[in-house]
């Protein structure tokens, strides 16, 4: 048998002392628990993804360091670690295979991804070569995330090179369901060049990504034998069987690849076969969530880990007693503890008692601290200033943007005298059509719900709810309303309601539907004309948006990428034309 150990850990982009001390502690754990090989995941010494600190040579340098010094931590055992290689004139995603406190071998990846968030082709060079490492009697390959993504490649040049397992080390963005794409992805590998594959998988937040781990193990077959904890960090351990690898193969032999690529596969010894006595190790998979949970969990983990990994402690929330910022106060509560959350709720002439009520209580629930801080003297401040420049001319989005813009003021000033980070409440139907003022409810650091479509939010309250009930059912049921005019409800505002919106939204926004085609769906022209003309020409306010976790197939930022200046419309919208901002 051969005892595998997968690390998946909670990294920290350009934290190479940290990330190094990390890795290994783990080393010394795995060896302490048997384990012959342990992986660490995709660029885990530098952090994942590094971005532009690629450019800094003194980064690469020392990346190229600490993987000195986790190599020196390898006496009797094998470890697979992500790093950045570099030559004389390029830079590689690579791992490093260590043992015996050397470097032994070192893999490039091959297949770089250069799509939605991805830009490896930016920073990056392809390998040609898949290595089939011996470790201990054992033929192992190695490849990195992309690598095994698509048939082919190197995973099957290593399988029909020999390898009897499959080392694939990942960085793999999380968005809703996406875990179930890969195990069934990883079964057809593991199945097709019967070979064991072990995919390990980053943990944690960076930015905009949220990473969910769930590393797993599958055998020659495709069955699942392990998996890891969703969105925490966790050590699986699994024992795998060489020898029922072999049996396998006799009856079925891998075909050699006929893509055209030209791999090559060199032998590398690593260390003997040598028997060893130690107890069987029960295999954990671990159990999948709930949808909507594996939502909110995500949303916990990356607002946990912006605070953190950009030092931040505590969090402010404008809580005003509806549904958005009554659910990002309770995320915020959940990922920084109820110590570490403030609110604000900051009424005007046209807040409702019923919001006044609704904020308390959301606020009491939760435990976390309240402040009141009134708007109407300051609103009326601006009104008096700007009396004779706008006499005459009605009352319009102008003064409703004016108080929006006053209650982010007040927010960017709690944030600097206490510094407690600013968490904006805006969803993604609401960024998507433009619903949100620039400088106002847009202020802040981090956007929790940036792209969360409003339907969705209302499943996320009430599946927290179910768990503890800290959202008034009021906040759930009432008509959703900024209160910056007398009657004023959302979807009024935006002339559709978001059981109509969110799926019209989903189609072109995601998934990049053309108009036509969204109305051939079922839904009515003008309503789709007139959601994707506010889609279309907001895009500036999107661009200067605070980052968002992202938790579907394409959010807005890095996934999305749209010119502002741009005078390209579907025929079946309207051309542009000037309007004032919300």
């Amino acid at each position: 048998m051969l005892r595998i150990g997968m690390a998946q850990l909670n990294t920290t982009v350009g934290d190479l002392e940290g990330n190094t001390r990390r890795l290994c502690e783990a080393i010394d754990r795995a060896r302490d628990l048997g384990v012959d090989i342990v992986s660490f995941p995709e660029l885990s010494i530098p952090g994942y993804p590094p971005e532009d600190l690629l450019l800094k040579a003194d980064f690469v340098r020392g990346n190229l360091s600490a993987l000195g010094e986790v190599a020196a931590r390898t006496q009797g055992i094998t470890a697979v670690v992500g790093f950045v290689d570099q030559d004389a004139t390029r830079l590689y995603n690579a791992a490093a295979v260590l043992s015996e406190g050397e470097r032994v071998g070192v893999y490039h990846k091959q297949r770089l991804p250069n799509y939605g968030v991805f830009d490896e082709k930016r920073y990056f060079h392809p390998g040609h070569r898949a290595p089939v490492y011996v470790i201990r009697g054992v033929p192992v390959g190695v490849t990195i995330c992309e690598d095994i993504w698509f048939p082919g490649g190197p995973c099957q040049a290593e399988a029909s090179a020999g390898a009897l397992l499959v080392i694939n080390i990942n960085g793999s963005p999380y968005h809703r369901g996406k875990w179930e794409q890969r195990e069934e992805m990883l079964r057809t590998r593991a199945r097709d060049y019967g070979v064991v594959v072990c995919y390990n998988n980053l943990v944690g937040g960076q930015d905009e990504l949220v990473f969910d781990g769930m590393g797993m193990v599958l055998d020659h077959t495709g069955a699942l034998i392990a998996r890891g904890r969703l969105f925490e960090e966790d050590m699986v351990i699994c024992d795998v069987d060489p020898e029922a690898v072999r049996r396998h193969r006799r009856v079925i032999p891998v075909a050699a690849a006929d893509d055209g690529e030209a791999i090559s596969t060199p032998t590398v010894h690593v260390s003997d076969a040598s028997p060893r006595t130690r107890p069987p190790v029960e295999p954990h998979v671990a159990p999948a969530l709930d949808p909507v949970e594996e939502v909110y969990r995500a949303l916990v983990l990356g607002t946990r880990d912006y605070l953190r990994k950009n030092r931040f402690t505590d969090a402010v929330v404008g809580l005003s007693g509806g549904i958005d910022s009554s659910l990002v106060a309770t995320i915020a509560a959940d990922a920084l503890g109820p110590g570490h959350v403030h609110t604000a709720w900051m009424p005007s002439r046209f807040s409702s008692e019923e919001s006044r009520r609704y904020a308390g209580e959301v606020a009491r629930h939760l435990g976390v601290q309240q402040l009141e801080l009134p708007i109407d003297p300051i609103f009326q401040a601006y009104l008096d200033s700007l009396s004779r420049t706008f006499a005459g001319r009605p009352h319009d989005a102008t003064e409703e943007n004016v108080q929006a813009r006053i209650r982010g003021t007040l927010l960017m000033a709690l944030s600097n005298k206490f510094g407690w980070l600013v968490l904006t409440t805006g969803n993604k139907s609401e960024m998507s059509v433009g619903y949100a003022t620039l400088y106002g409810d847009m202020a802040g650091g981090f956007a929790v719900l940036k792209d969360v479509p409003k339907t969705l939010v209302y499943d996320l309250a009430r599946w927290r709810n179910r768990q503890e009930p800290v959202i008034p059912e009021g906040v759930i049921t009432r008509a959703p309303t900024a209160e910056l005019r007398a009657g004023q409800t959302d979807e009024a505002a935006l002339g559709v309601a978001y059981e109509v919106l969110d799926p019209i939204l989903r189609l072109y926004v995601e998934e990049d539907t053309p108009p036509e085609e969204i109305v051939a769906q079922g839904y009515p022209a003008d309503v789709v004309a007139r959601v994707v003309t506010m889609v279309d020409r907001n895009e500036y306010k999107r661009r200067q948006a605070p980052p968002g976790v992202k938790i579907t197939p394409k959010a807005f930022g890095k996934d999305r990428r749209l010119p502002i200046t741009n005078w390209y419309r579907n025929p079946l919208t309207t051309r542009p034309t000037t309007t004032g901002s919300r």
